[in-house]
């Protein structure tokens, strides 16, 4: 999906961090694709003892990469489980949140401020169409209260990402991940797997599309989408009698818990 440059664009955006926990460092690269689609959020400090990091690939545009970046771990931080020390769980539920913020008024003046300019001629932003009445946004954490106005029963962007996320707190790893980003840890020089990609062709996936009347043509959801999983891409979740972990495509993630990391290196990274 998207549009691909004659030559790619190979400059990097590099930056390094950290506390007395956790230290990260972080590189970027646009490549062929005629805009940057991808977003990250490294933030060390998620609380006093839990740093968070994520990855989001953005696909048919870069507005909910974007958007994931600036509210999936707030949503993290305020579901109740995580004051419980449930993380696995609040950050799912968080992974589901999105399609819910990105939903209605206030998600698509939200997704409207995250995008490309206004294209003049067809009126688009990134599969959103544009309102003089899209306004800045905010870092406000709060009930993300349904707001009146003309795009009320906006369902959604049709663009999306993938998201891998990694917490670390203490001595535990917990890993999410929807989609074909992807998360490494190394033990002693040795790599190992902690996410798995989400393609339309494995079994678990194909039959959770077939059973919500989707279907798959040359290993591609609809035709279109190559991934089985993904935040966004609203076109795939508009069955109302399914819950969203059984929509055509689902933000859904897989979460894998790994103890006594210390003395290891995680690596997060996109395709």
């Amino acid at each position: 999906m998207g549009i691909y440059l004659s030559s790619p664009k190979t400059e990097k955006f590099s930056e390094d961090g950290g506390n007395d926990r956790v230290k990260y460092g972080l590189s970027s690269m646009q490549g062929w694709r005629a805009t940057m689609e991808d977003a990250h959020a490294a933030i060390p400090d998620l609380d006093a003892s839990t740093s968070f990091f994520g990855v989001y690939d953005g696909h048919g545009g870069k507005v909910v990469a974007k958007f994931c970046a600036k509210y999936l771990h707030q949503q993290v931080l305020k579901h109740e489980a995580y004051l419980h020390g449930d993380i696995g769980t609040s950050v799912q539920k968080a992974f589901f949140r999105m399609d819910e913020m990105m939903r209605g008024q206030r998600g698509w003046r939200e997704l409207a401020a995250l995008g490309d300019k206004l294209n003049k001629f067809t009126g688009m932003i990134e599969g959103l169409i544009w309102s003089p009445k899209n306004g800045d946004g905010n870092n406000h954490v709060d009930d993300w209260a349904f707001e009146e106005g003309p795009h009320s029963d906006f369902s959604g962007p049709t663009s999306g990402c993938t998201a891998c996320v990694a917490i670390i707190r203490e001595n535990q790893l917990i890993v999410s991940n929807a989609g074909d980003s992807r998360c490494v840890i190394s033990r002693k020089g040795q790599a190992y797997n902690l996410s798995r990609d989400h393609k339309p062709d494995l079994e678990v996936e194909r039959e959770r599309i077939l059973k919500a009347g989707g279907f798959i043509h040359a290993g591609r959801v609809n035709g279109s989408l190559n991934l089985a999983r993904a935040i966004g891409d609203m076109e795939f979740k508009q069955n109302k009698f399914l819950p969203p972990e059984k929509q055509i495509v689902t933000a859904n993630p897989d979460v894998n818990t790994v103890r006594s990391i210390s003395s290891s290196y995680i690596t997060l990274f996109v395709l």
